[in-house]
């Protein structure tokens, strides 16, 4: 017997409801960076929910606001001229599976005034108390489906476990599924999956299916050891994967996963140095964005941290890119697709596997992107315009909290780590309200927030180590680095750094030889950026190679200071400076003028900081008030006057 929470009560309570106040607000976007948001709505569970039989549900409607209807199919007449629209789409998003990705699209939808319905058999799954309305009853359960999709303008889903056979009839019944029925049929079978990109050309890493231990040796002899063990179905969060190192494992390997009548294959170890994925949004109209691509590392075989964007070369981000649009241009559908690959050690892009719904290695667009994967799911189903994918951070770390142990205990531990967590610039916790702790599950995620990847990181670890002080990760990182050949330079290079104190710059000064400490000097300029260095500042005198030695090691941009020297009165450091060969370029202002070095950094700084461009603006007014109070003084008294005040 099925059972269904019924739907939110009717913001309509209350108020008299006719044909003619019948209200539908549709608003679309495809501006980038604009996020949407809606200023009119109610308190979805404000109300106590009125029981209700499987058979029905209850929607806002002109007739009886708190009345049930009964339930409707989508091209239902009364369906489109009933229903009142307070957010951008009347589409009512129907997502089999309440779990967290279920959760997090309810939140999201809860940003436009979407409604979303899901199905789940638990009763209190994580997504039933932020959901319009939770269905309780299987996602693999043929009549449920069919009882569930009518409520549904769009299917969709948050597991791509269900029931393939029920979507495809639905879909011949006029039902809208995204992702269509075809693609959760490949996606489902891991195997037929690989079958299938391997024939679009997407490159992979070897594999076979394997029926009987005799066809397993033959593939370890083919593609030697270690070798990967894969149940073709329901194989996620660490499930259906063995790695045998030798032939003598493969018969245990194969147990554990519960004997070839479950259905496996091998695949031929990938020597990867990264595991990287991207979340690929695809549109009703087939319009296709990529996010920026992401290192996942696992423990064992479970996401555990990923890091936004990825550490790799920028030619590596766009073979990736490229091989997870091509996997995703071949399948059907509309909405969210998370694509998993390996870098190999020659630089190859191999695809993992592919998953038909937002995914963990995409929890970190809530914070760090433009438009989050969850509303950006949520768009693509119901055939709104695609959000801008672009990150608006510039590094971003997502750390799953797993379960450490059962029961309360295991409550506890996580309970610690969110209260350290709390105290972490830029950190977000996210928790999904699961009723029951087990080791190794996912219970909730932490995203870091800031701006490099080396300052998340650290916050990271002290987030981590209980011993350690989070004092540490509340000071800034210096944004500037002064630098100098010897200290003699020093009397010249402090006006950089009075400037950039007078607006509030973290710097550091350093002295950095190009002749005397060569070692120092390449560390320093390799570790500039990941440390948070943004402009360095480099003064130098006679032959002046520092700035441009510098500038040949960083992308970050180099401004040289010519120090007036004994010899040749600093015009030698100036010609030096800006005399470097193309593409190593170098900025440069007056010999010894190492103020306007430091109002140069801070401009460069403001392009990116609106406070900091308003401080400099009012620097330049404070400038000019300063001149126009000594031409009126000399106008007024005269030079002599002025000259002996």
């Amino acid at each position: 017997m099925l059972s269904s929470s019924a739907a939110a009560a009717s913001p309509l309570e209350g108020r008299s409801c006719t044909k003619d106040s019948v209200l539908v607000r549709s608003l679309c976007t495809g501006t980038p960076g604009v996020r949407l948001g809606v200023g009119i709505g109610f308190p979805m569970h404000s109300q106590p929910k009125p029981s209700t039989s499987l058979s029905t549900v209850v929607i806002p409607c002109r007739k009886n606001p708190v009345s049930p209807l009964p339930a409707l199919a989508p091209n239902d007449s009364v369906w489109k001229e009933d229903l009142l629209v307070h957010g951008l789409t009347e589409t009512v998003v129907g997502v089999l599976g309440g779990g967290q990705l279920g959760r997090m699209l309810c939140q999201a939808a809860s940003q436009m005034a979407i409604k979303v319905i899901v199905l789940d058999p638990q009763k209190n799954c994580p997504a039933s108390s932020l959901a319009y309305d939770h269905m309780v009853g299987s996602f693999n359960d043929s009549a449920t489906v069919q009882e569930f999709a009518r409520r549904c303008g769009v299917l969709t889903v948050e597991i791509e476990h269900v029931d393939v056979a029920t979507l495809e009839m639905l879909e011949k019944e006029g039902i809208v599924c995204h992702p269509n029925a075809s693609t959760i049929q490949v996606i489902q079978d891991k195997y037929i999956q690989k079958v299938y990109f391997s024939k679009h050309g997407i490159p992979l890493p070897d594999f076979m299916q394997i029926d009987n231990l005799d066809e397993a040796k033959r593939a370890g002899n083919l593609f030697g050891y270690p070798l990967m063990v894969k149940s073709k179905r329901l194989a996620y969060d660490g499930r259906g994967n063995a790695v045998v190192k030798s032939e003598k494992e493969i018969s245990s390997a194969v147990t554990a996963l519960g004997g070839y009548a479950q259905g496996l294959y091998v695949e031929k170890w990938a020597p990867f140095v990264k595991e990287l994925a991207v979340i690929v949004a695809r549109g009703r109209d087939d319009s296709i964005l990529c996010y920026p691509v992401v290192e996942t590392i696992h423990k064992e075989n479970i996401c555990h941290i990923v890091k936004a964007p990825a550490n790799v070369p920028w030619k590596i981000s766009k073979l990736a890119t490229d091989v997870a649009y091509k996997a995703v241009s071949s399948l059907e559908g509309a909405g969210v697709y998370a694509v998993e690959l390996f870098l190999t050690r020659d630089g190859q892009i191999l695809l993992n596997e592919v998953a038909p719904r937002p995914h963990n290695s995409g929890h970190h667009t809530i914070e760090s992107c433009l438009t989050s994967q969850y509303e950006q799911h949520l768009r693509a189903v119901v055939g709104l315009p695609l959000g801008d994918p672009s990150m608006k951070t510039p590094a971003a770390i997502m750390y799953n909290i797993l379960g450490e142990d059962e029961g309360e205990a295991g409550f506890d531990l996580a309970h610690k780590q969110i209260g350290r967590a709390l105290k972490i610039p830029g950190s977000t916790i996210h928790w999904y309200d699961k009723p029951d702790i087990r080791k190794q599950r996912k219970m909730g995620h932490i995203t870091i927030v800031g701006p490099t990847m080396s300052i998340v990181e650290t916050r990271l670890n002290a987030l981590l180590n209980e011993e350690e002080s989070l004092d540490c990760v509340a000071s800034g990182a210096p944004q500037v680095g002064i630098i100098m050949g010897s200290d003699s330079d020093l009397p010249v290079m402090k006006d950089a750094a009075k400037i950039l104190n007078m607006f509030g710059v973290p710097n550091e000064v350093r002295i950095v030889s190009a002749h005397r400490t060569p070692e120092l000097l390449f560390s320093y300029a390799m570790t500039a950026r990941e440390r948070g260095v943004q402009v360095i500042i480099a003064g130098a005198g006679g032959a002046a190679h520092l700035p441009g030695m510098v500038a040949s090691l960083t992308p970050v941009p180099v401004i040289g200071v010519p120090v007036r020297a004994s010899a040749l009165d600093g015009l030698d450091s100036l010609l030096s400076i800006v005399q470097m060969p193309r593409g190593v370029p170098v900025a440069t202002v007056a010999i010894n003028n190492a103020t306007n070095a430091g109002l140069l950094a801070v401009r460069m700084l403001g392009i990116g900081n609106p406070d900091l461009q308003a401080r400099v603006a009012q620097y330049q007014e404070d400038t000019k008030n300063d001149v126009l109070v000594k031409a009126e003084k000399l106008e007024k008294v005269g030079w002599q006057a002025y000259l002996n005040a």
